[in-house]
C-alpha cells in the first residue's frame, strides 16, 4: 500500500525517533510499504518519519542509482557499488573523509535541492528486517543516502545544512509546501 509522504511542516519530521523491537505492531507490513511508497514516488531512500511513525526505522536503496550511471560517472565512487537495506535502530558510530557536496532533495521537501555537504564515509550499527544487528562501514554515494536518512530520524532535515541566507531564500517555497501550495506526482499529507 501507497503510503502519503509527511510534508515539511509537520512536527513528527522535527522528532527523534524511538527504538523499536522485533514486536513492533505491523513492522513487516510497514517495511513493505514504506518500499512501496519510496519506489512509487521516485526516490532512493525514506525514513518512517516521513510516513508519520516517530521510530528508528528507514529504508534506502543506492543499488538504483549506480544502475542509472554511465561507467565513467561510476568512477567517481571507487568501493561504493550500491546498496539495498533496512535499518532499524541505527546508530552511526563514525563519520570520515573530506566532506564533498552533492544536490540532494527529499520527498518531503519537493521541488528544492540543493548542495549538502557531508563526509565520505559513515560506520554505522544498525538491525536488519530481522532484527540481525550489523556493523557496516559505507562511502560515496550509499553513505549520502544513508546519513541524509539517518538525519531523519533524528528530527534533522537536509536544509539544517543550508547558510541562513540560503535559507532565508527558501523561505518562501518552504512556507507554500508546509500548507500544501505544491503539485506532486505522489501521495502527500500535510500538516493542519
Amino acid at each position: 500500500m501507497i503510503l502519503p509522504i509527511i510534508a515539511y511542516g509537520s512536527p513528527v519530521l522535527r522528532e527523534v525517533g524511538k527504538e523499536i523491537n522485533s514486536g513492533y505492531p505491523g513492522l513487516k507490513d510497514l517495511i513493505s510499504n514504506m518500499w512501496e511508497t519510496m519506489y512509487n514516488s521516485n526516490g532512493v531512500g525514506l525514513a518512517a518519519p516521513q510516513v508519520n511513525k516517530s521510530i528508528r526505522l528507514f529504508i534506502m536503496d543506492s543499488v538504483q542509482v549506480f544502475e542509472g550511471m554511465k561507467e565513467d560517472e561510476k568512477k567517481e565512487f571507487p568501493g561504493d557499488h550500491g546498496y539495498k537495506g533496512v535499518f532499524i535502530n541505527a546508530k552511526v558510530i563514525e563519520k570520515d573523509g573530506a566532506e564533498w557536496p552533492y544536490n540532494e532533495g527529499c520527498l518531503s521537501i519537493p521541488k528544492i535541492r540543493e548542495d549538502i555537504l557531508r563526509q565520505q564515509t559513515v560506520n554505522i550499527r544498525f538491525q536488519d528486517e530481522n532484527f540481525v544487528e550489523h556493523t557496516v562501514t559505507f562511502t560515496g554515494i550509499t553513505a549520502r543516502i544513508i546519513l541524509h536518512e539517518y538525519d531523519h530520524i533524528e528530527g534533522k532535515l537536509f536544509i539544517d545544512y543550508l547558510k541562513p541566507l540560503k535559507k532565508s531564500l527558501l523561505k518562501r517555497k518552504l512556507n507554500d509546501i508546509s500548507k500544501g501550495k505544491i503539485s506532486v506526482d505522489y501521495k502527500m499529507s500535510f500538516y493542519k
